[in-house]
This record gives C-alpha cells, structure tokens and sequence, in this order.
C-alpha cells in the first residue's frame, strides 16, 4: 500500500468509491462497454456479497456507494471489479481486430484499462448517504451528456428517482 494510504474496513460502513480509466481516457465511453461493465458489477455483488446502495459508470470513471462485503473487503472487490472488465474489453477487442493484439486497447492509445488505485470513502450518516448519492446522480448531468438523471440508464437514480429497479438492484440503506 502507498505510504500515508489508509483505509477503513471492518467497521460496517458504507463506502464511497471512486475510480477511473487509464488516463482518464473514455474507455467506458460506449454503450456496450457501460453495459459490459454493469453486467460484471452484478456478477461481483452476487460473489461478493454486499449491499449496493449506488452507482454511476460515466465515460472514463465510475462511483459506487457499496457496504463492506461478506467475503474480503472493499479493496477486494474492486480488484475482481476491474481485472473482469478489463478481461473481458480486451477478449471483445481482440475478436473485432486481430491486429491490435499487443496492445488490448490500441485505438485509444492505453496499455492498459484502469489507474491503479481507486479513492474510498468512508460514509457513515444519512446525510453523507444522500450527499453522495445525489453527487454520482447529477455527474451525467453536470458533464452534459443527458439533462436529467433519470435518462442516464448506468446510474442506481432509476430507484431512488422513480422507485423502479435499474440495470443493477440497489439495496435501500435508511
């Protein structure tokens, strides 16, 4: 771990997540890679165990607000995360373009998917809860790529703004 790096576990708090592409490049800037990424965020939760309170996948970063898992921890999963999206983008680049084998993501100039680390968040009140809840919600918002949340389908806003279930399940924390 990096000096001066400390993270909180163990303690049943929720944690705000954030993470983004290799050089913030917009590797998750298609509908496909978005919904590769939500498919591999469910498979983790079911395996992992842990609440999924909230989340947003934008073009080049993702937050999650998520409880400590049942199995390992919050760093954990984020590893398992990011190695099965970037497995699986790089499987999906190498059938469309056999030539772009050495270098899994050519067209956008990066060796590799992720940055390393990700930032975590310990979130232990409502007020927190709902703060950064309506934070990752207005993201799309803020950059320009929708004008209301409820019309950015990578986001948990489908429950909390109309009470239906999104793309992925989210678990009501009060």
């Amino acid at each position: 771990m990096p000096k001066g790096l400390k993270r909180y576990y163990g303690h049943g708090d929720l944690h705000f997540i954030t993470f983004s592409c290799f050089r913030r490049l917009p590797l998750l800037g298609t509908v496909r890679a978005r919904n590769l990424f939500v498919k591999m965020l469910g498979e983790v939760r079911a395996r992992y165990d842990f609440l999924q309170v909230g989340y947003v996948v934008m073009p080049e970063h993702v937050h999650l607000l998520i409880g400590e898992p049942k199995k390992g921890t919050p760093s954990t999963v984020l590893q398992v995360l990011k190695q099965r999206v970037s497995r699986q983008m790089r499987r999906r680049r190498r059938r469309v373009s056999t030539a772009q084998m050495a270098l899994p993501f050519a067209d956008t100039g990066a060796p590799r998917f992720w940055q390393p680390r990700f930032y975590d968040f310990n979130v232990w009140s409502a007020k927190k809860k709902k703060e950064k809840l309506d934070y990752m919600h207005m993201n799309p918002v803020k950059r320009g790529l929708v004008k209301n949340p409820a019309d950015w389908v990578w986001s948990s806003f489908p429950y909390y703004g109309a009470g239906r279930t999104g793309m992925v399940p989210v678990d009501p924390v009060i």
